[in-house]
């Protein structure tokens, strides 16, 4: 159920290109809704060329903040105040949050955040997963891959292989893993994803593997990073970012080879979500009841 709109409706957004797939919305009014906030969530289609006027629309409109997702995590810092100490580690930003004054009331000063981390890794212990001390193999450099790359890092991780294909983004591969090695005791290196045997080697000597690219997902939803099941082994633990669809051709590649801990993006979307909006509100959501509410 919607909550009522009212001339007293506080607005937080959600700012992403492509945006339509979205399923945050649901899960940030569910949760508005069950905790009695007068607040809703709209999606709006925001891309690097929109986003500084965007960004200036939260203070404009009184706006509580706004989620960021692809492609603006890792340049709408320009337009913010101040910058989660988290957040300015790994570059990029998915909560920008309207920070309010004494009174409750926002002041128009604009702090960036990163709750992705927190999200994916919250979702693993919530599933029994103890990770600490385990190998990672993680393929993607942009906004999410970061933010799980470097919180894994600072939570535990042992070590981190990094794939990537040799693209733009590369060399800021390259920039988180010596972030990693000098700010953490987790190992991590880069290396070149096109390198199929090193991978295959990789993903056969870790404990836990992640795609945080947006491979399995519209439009390229017939597509994998992984080019067979051999690639998996059976007591591998694999996670997938994307949420929609809620089996990517990634995931059912690892249930074919024999995984059966393999888990699709929802859970990481809902707990950055709640971490985001306890940090607009200042209220914890019933996990319970948004899994239920969710199907996850």
């Amino acid at each position: 159920m919607m909550p009522n709109i009212t001339g007293h409706t506080e607005l937080v957004g959600l700012m992403a290109y492509p945006i339509r797939h979205t399923q945050s919305p649901t899960t940030h009014n569910l949760a508005y809704d069950k905790n009695g906030d007068d607040v809703i969530q709209l999606a709006f289609e925001v891309d690097n060329d929109s986003l500084k006027d965007a960004v200036q629309s939260i203070r404009a409109l009184k706006m509580l903040g706004s989620n960021i997702s692809m492609p603006n995590k890792t340049v709408v810092y320009k337009y913010l105040d101040e910058v989660d100490e988290a957040a300015k580690l790994c570059g990029a930003i998915n909560t920008v949050v309207n920070m309010r004054d004494e009174n409750g009331q926002v002041t128009g000063k604009l702090k960036g955040y990163n709750t992705d981390g927190m999200g994916y890794w919250q979702g693993l212990k919530e599933e029994g997963i103890d990770f600490k001390g385990m190998k990672m193999v993680l393929i993607g450099t942009g906004g999410a891959a970061t933010a799980i790359a470097v919180r894994g890092a600072l939570d535990g991780i042992a070590e981190i292989e990094i794939f990537n294909i040799k693209d733009k983004f590369y060399s800021r591969g390259e920039e988180i893993v010596d972030l990693i090695n000098k700010n953490t005791n987790c190992k991590a290196t880069m290396n070149d994803l096109a390198d199929h045997d090193l991978l295959k080697e990789k993903m056969h000597a870790a404990d836990l593997f992640c795609d945080a690219t947006g491979v399995g997902m519209h439009p390229l939803e017939d597509l994998s990073n992984i080019p067979d099941p051999s690639f998996f082994k059976k007591d591998l633990i694999v996670t997938d970012t994307v949420y929609a669809p809620r089996e990517t051709v990634m995931m059912k590649q690892a249930k074919e080879a024999g995984c059966e801990r393999v888990y699709n993006g929802m859970s990481m979307m809902l707990f950055q979500a709640l971490i985001a909006i306890k940090l607009y509100t200042g209220k914890d959501t019933p996990v319970d009841y948004m899994k239920e509410k969710l199907g996850i």
